[in-house]
This record gives structure tokens, sequence and C-alpha cells, in this order.
């Protein structure tokens, strides 16, 4: 097996793994957001806002991965 056929293989996989811990991620925070404004809605602005936040810095992490695919993508053919 060749590089160029690892490559192909591995790339799908990367990013599927990448796209799944993302969506675990905002899953945790949205719900955790969710469950702090139900104890304590007058704090419900300074939860959404870090919740937004963190849910940025995740969604970024996920799109690193998908410029990897398509850097290596490159490589590929």
């Amino acid at each position: 097996m060749n590089t160029a056929t690892a490559l192909s293989f591995a790339l799908p996989i990367m990013m599927a793994i990448a796209a799944f811990g993302s969506a675990l991620g905002l899953g945790k925070t949205v719900s955790a957001a969710m469950e702090a404004i139900g104890r304590q809605p007058e704090a419900a602005p300074k939860i959404q806002i870090a919740m937004v936040i963190g849910a940025a810095f995740i969604e970024a992490l996920t799109i690193y991965a998908l410029l990897t695919v398509f850097i290596f993508q490159g490589r590929v053919a």
C-alpha cells in the first residue's frame, strides 16, 4: 500500500472522527448551558455569551480538521 492509497482511506475517517467529536462537544456545551439557564434564568445573557464563544472554538477545531483533509487530499491526486 502506497502513501496515496493510505491517505485515501485515512482522510474520510479522520474527518468523520473530527465531526463526531465536534458534535459531542457541541451537544455537551449546549446541554450544560441550557441546564445552567434553567437553574439561574437571570444569568442567561452571560451564560449564552460563554456558550457561543465555546461553540465557536469547537467549530474552529472542526474547520481546522477539514482544512487539513483538503491539504492532504492535494497530495493524493
